[in-house]
Order: C-alpha cells, then sequence, then structure tokens
C-alpha cells in the first residue's frame, strides 16, 4: 500500500529555518530529506536532514526522545544511513514526523536550533554503504529509441513486455555527487575497423536515472509481492549510471554489460523518503492497446492506481570553457518518472520472484528515464543519434558524447496544485581526462 497524507505533507506548514520557506526550494519542511555529513570542524560523520540550506544533526537534535523516535534517532548518529534503514517503515515514519513538529515555525525547538549547520560548512558524504547494485531498463522510450539503432525492424526484444529487465552491476564505483572521476579506458571496436583497441573510451554517455535504496530486507527464497513492496523502499535519489557506448557495444553479448558500465555511478547525496513522495504518487503508466497484461505476479490493482512517481528530472552540461566564460549550465532534456512502463514495486517484486532476498542498502537504478519526444531522452545515445546529430552548446561548441572537462548534472523535483513542491538537489560530476 501507498503511503498516506498526513500531518508532515500539510502544504501550510513552515518551519523556522527561514530558508526552507523561500519558494522553488528544494528542501522544504514538507521534504526532509536525510543524507550523511561531517562537519568542518573535524567530527566524525553522521546522518542528517537537509532544510533549506541547513542541515539538522539528527541523533544530537532528537537525542531527548525515547521510544521509536528516539531508537531511530539514536540510529542517526552511525556514519552512513543503513541502520535507521533496518529500523522499518514506522520508524522512519515515527522520526520524520518528531523532526517535522520540531523544525516547524509553530514549535521551534530550541535543541534543534543548536544543532543546524550551514550546508556550505560541511563535507557531504555518500549517504549508504551500498551492498548490492542491480540496474533495470524499465523505460520503453528508452528501450526503443536504443534497440531501434541496432535493430531498426525489431527494436524491443519479445521478453520486454513481460519482464522488467536489469543486470547486476558494481558497488565499488558508487561515488556521491562532486565526485570527479577519470575517463575509462576499454576495448573498442567501431564498423570500420578490422579489430578492436584498448584506449579511452571515445563515446562517453550519462544515463538520467531514478535510483532507490532498500531498507526493509526480506527473506531468501521470499518473493516480495507488488503489493508490500513498498514497506521494503527507505528512498529516492537521482543517479547517473555513466556509460562508455563504444566498450559497451563491444563487450555486451553474450553477457550484458561490464566495463562500458562500472567505472562509476555518481548519486545524488540527499536521499528523498517514500513517505515525503506520497503527495506526488500517480497512475501507473498506461500501457497501450494491445501490450500484454503483466502476468499475475506482476499486477496489482492498488500498483496500477498508484504505483507511478510524477517527479521531474533534467540534466544539464556545463563545458569547460562555458565555465571559464562563466555561463551558466545550459538543459539538454526534461522528462518525467511517471513515463516508466515497469513501476518501482514492480521492479521489487521481478527483482525477488525467484527467491532472490534483497537487503538494507541494496540499491537499486530505474534504468534511463525517457520520454516519447527527443526533449525528453535521457541519455546522449538517443538525443545525438549515437553522435551523428550533436547538440549546439553556448560558445558555438558541440557535443555528441560527452568531453573531458565537462560537468553533467542531474535535478529532480516533484510539484502540483495543492502540495508543497520538494526537489532532490543535485546529482553532478566532473569528467577527468583518462591519464
Amino acid at each position: 500500500m501507498p503511503v498516506q497524507l498526513n500531518e508532515t505533507h500539510d502544504p501550510a506548514r513552515r518551519s523556522f529555518v527561514d530558508s526552507a520557506n523561500a519558494p522553488g526550494c528544494d528542501f522544504p519542511i514538507q521534504n526532509l530529506p536525510f543524507g550523511v555529513f561531517r562537519p568542518a570542524s573535524g567530527e566524525p560523520p553522521r546522518v542528517g536532514v537537509a532544510i533549506g540550506d541547513q542541515i539538522l544533526d539528527v541523533a544530537a537534535a532528537a537525542s531527548s526522545y525515547d521510544g521509536l523516535v528516539g531508537e531511530a534517532a539514536r540510529a542517526c548518529a552511525a556514519p552512513r544511513l543503513n541502520h535507521l534503514m533496518s529500523l522499518g517503515p514506522q520508524a522512519w515514519s515515527a522520526l520524520r514526523l518528531a523532526l517535522s513538529r520540531g523544525l516547524s515555525a509553530e514549535r521551534a525547538d530550541k535543541n534543534f536550533r543548536q544543532h543546524l549547520m550551514p550546508m556550505s560548512r560541511a563535507e557531504i558524504r555518500l549517504p549508504v554503504v551500498v551492498g548490492d547494485f542491480t540496474d533495470f531498463f524499465a523505460s520503453i522510450f528508452h528501450a526503443t529509441n536504443a534497440g531501434r539503432m541496432f535493430r531498426p525492424d525489431n527494436p524491443l526484444m519479445p521478453n520486454y513486455k513481460y519482464v522488467p529487465v536489469a543486470y547486476h552491476s558494481r558497488t565499488s564505483s558508487i561515488i556521491v555527487s562532486g565526485t570527479p572521476f577519470k575517463r575509462p579506458r576499454g576495448q573498442r571496436k567501431s564498423p570500420s575497423e578490422q579489430a578492436p583497441s584498448y584506449g579511452p573510451s571515445r563515446n562517453l554517455d550519462f544515463e538520467l536515472e531514478l535510483g532507490m535504496y532498500i531498507g526493509t530486507p526480506s527473506a531468501l527464497g521470499e518473493p516480495v509481492p507488488v503489493g508490500k513492496a513498498a514497506e521494503h523502499i527507505f528512498g529516492f535519489c537521482l543517479l547517473n549510471d555513466w556509460s562508455a557506448r563504444d566498450v559497451q557495444a563491444w563487450e555486451y553479448q553474450p553477457l550484458g554489460p561490464f566495463l562500458g558500465k562500472n567505472f562509476a555511478t555518481t548519486v545524488s547525496p540527499w536521499v528523498v523518503t517514500a513517505e515525503a513522495l506520497a503527495p506526488f504518487r500517480s497512475a501507473a503508466f498506461g500501457r497501450p492497446g494491445g501490450d500484454p497484461a503483466p502476468l499475475p505476479h506482476l499486477d496489482d490493482a492498488e500498483d496500477r492506481a498508484h504505483g507511478g512517481l510524477d517527479i521531474t528530472l533534467e540534466v544539464y552540461i556545463s563545458s569547460a570553457a562555458m565555465r571559464r566564460a562563466g555561463t551558466t549550465p545550459v538543459r539538454i532534456t526534461q522528462t518525467s518518472f511517471a513515463l516508466m512502463y515497469w513501476t518501482a514495486a514492480q521492479m521489487i517484486a521481478h527483482h525477488t520472484s525467484n527467491g532472490c532476498n534483497i537487503c538494507t542498502g541494496d540499491l537499486i537504478g530505474s534504468g534511463t528515464v525517457s520520454g516519447p519526444e527527443k526533449s525528453s531522452w535521457g541519455s546522449l545515445l538517443e538525443l545525438t543519434a549515437r553522435g551523428r546529430e550533436p547538440l549546439a552548446l553556448p560558445g558555438g561548441e558541440q557535443r555528441g558524447f560527452i568531453e573531458d572537462g565537462d560537468e553533467i548534472i542531474f535535478r529532480g523535483y516533484c510539484e502540483k496544485p495543492g502540495a508543497t513542491r520538494i526537489g532532490f538537489g543535485e546529482c553532478r560530476a566532473v569528467v577527468l581526462p583518462a591519464g
């Protein structure tokens, strides 16, 4: 069942943190995303909540609470979110309610005031110790666009409309937003070359994705039904599944992605909880007439009615030349997560349908989020037709794929009448030369 609305979603609620009440703020009191920060003073990292342009030290601020709230607050003294995530939905919700009340303008808890820190003075860390990372392929528009480039007459594989396709990726190279990384090297072979060569990727790309973190684990051998999947999701982040398209094209048959994908995955630092997103639930994507209905283990009436998430996702690019000239990043795509063919609950249900257990801290990627129009496609592979139709940037630059020095920036937010806009912050990284 989806999370129900409660007082934490009240659009009339204001915070005593003035910046949280500003129009367009990503982190109003209705959001309260969790992350991990380290104070500039050099103290150990701990869990915080973003409120406006401030971070609340949760364990310190809520030290006087007892019961379930106290247990959840004490878990926030840890250097990662995993302990809090393992406590389950009741604990998450109880803590969120206590934080919402303590940060409200009506209560203005003095202890909360004492444990706020400007975000600009903190070191933001990777929020979760990720145990496993599964990346799905849940956008039918992206799957069709990508498939058409390699199989013009038959872009979708015959299983696509029956099963949420995914692959298992690498956790050691997951990095937090703001961390630069080197262009990957690998084997690549263009159609005109007789044999492959090894060197820096020529076709580096981004993939605009939404990530979800598993909180409550499941038992080995016990599938999670679609209708119960929401109980296992702690929250969501922005995720860039960087892709070396030339390496990927050469290696992916017969076993799928490997070195073309696992060199870096960037995630946003703030985890927006499933409860914060409750006002932005929507109907699942409407399957076109003639498409097969999901098999029974992937179908649920409640998920059909409320399993979608209306999240606007955007990609911006800032080249090294643009930054030197003081030019603001330029948006190159905007799309919505509501357009995904498979819902988050269906992905979890399928992931566990063979008895595979999911664990606290697991990260699940949605796959590239693309819509039906070119302006809503979520990768350069699609936007530039594999580099053949480059994008025009300010200053006369063009991009078919990412060049050294480019910074790719993801932003995400939810807004609708009758609800307070909430955001995900940014997921950004600069690409360095291979070296």
